[in-house]
């Protein structure tokens, strides 16, 4: 982390406008080019946090409605909560169990192991007629973006794969991670002590989560086209454990 005058901490957050991404697009190479014409360049320690959305574009996990041929469980669903049938659809197929249903929401658990809104299935900015999907491993595409941009500059960065996700005590959506590649996701405090001495018991904080809600402050929404940022001047421990290590076992989950 930069420190300022009077031992002040900074970190530099800076959003990257990219042209708009097709199946097959080289995202490494566009988040180099998109960061030169920005001026920041790429930089050993770099933490580039790149929205799902052109993720899902670039490995053609955005496919037509029409694709799902709704099931009776889908029908039955859809009738209940208003969505499109064909939306279920997808929202079942890429679920490995139904949480809860209330209203319009339908909470499931992704074959990742996320909890969410919808199994992480986007109607929005991908098109009339069209749906996403998150990516199929999203720890191994973070990987992939890394990969290549060292490729293409010689540096050293860490990826985190963000995307908006609810929270079940509080209105509005944040960015989080749903994968990472080249940093830690956890920093574990346990055991130090605080400002009085006491050692803490339960410190854990999740870093991939904080940094995709950092980065959402430029990023803003993916229809303004600025779907990846860098993160630039924290200092983060490297690591190629990903965003599973994240998600909380059932046998500790105290909401389920």
């Amino acid at each position: 982390m930069r420190t300022g005058k009077g031992g002040a901490r900074r970190v530099e957050i800076v959003g990257l406008r990219l042209p708009m991404v097709r199946e097959g697009d080289d995202l490494a190479q566009l988040i180099v080019r998109a960061a030169e014409e920005s001026g920041a360049g790429i930089e050993d320690g770099d933490v580039i946090v790149v929205s799902q959305v052109i993720v899902s574009k670039a490995e053609g996990r955005v496919v037509p409605l029409d694709a799902f041929e709704p099931s009776e469980a889908a029908r039955s669903l859809a009738e209940r909560t208003g969505k499109d049938p064909r939306h279920v659809e997808a929202i079942l197929r890429e679920a490995v169990e139904v949480v809860r249903v209330r209203g319009e929401v339908i909470i499931t658990e992704t074959r990742h192991g996320f909890v969410c809104a919808n199994s992480g299935v986007d109607l929005s900015n991908v098109g009339e007629g069209m749906v996403s999907l998150l990516p199929a491993e999203p720890d191994l595409s973070a990987r992939r973006i890394r990969e290549g941009i060292r490729r293409l500059t010689g540096k050293e960065v860490a990826v985190v794969v963000a995307d908006s996700h609810g929270r079940p005590f509080r209105r509005g959506a944040v960015n989080v991670a749903i994968g990472s590649s080249g940093i830690e996701p956890l920093l574990d405090l346990r055991g130090r002590p605080d400002l009085y001495g006491r050692p803490l018991r339960s410190k854990q904080i999740c870093v991939v989560d904080e940094l995709a809600s950092a980065a959402e402050l430029v990023m803003g929404n993916a229809d303004e086209g600025i779907p990846a940022a860098i993160v630039r001047g924290y200092p983060y421990r490297r690591s190629e454990e990903g965003v599973r290590a994240v998600i909380r076992p059932r046998e500790e989950d105290l909401f389920r």
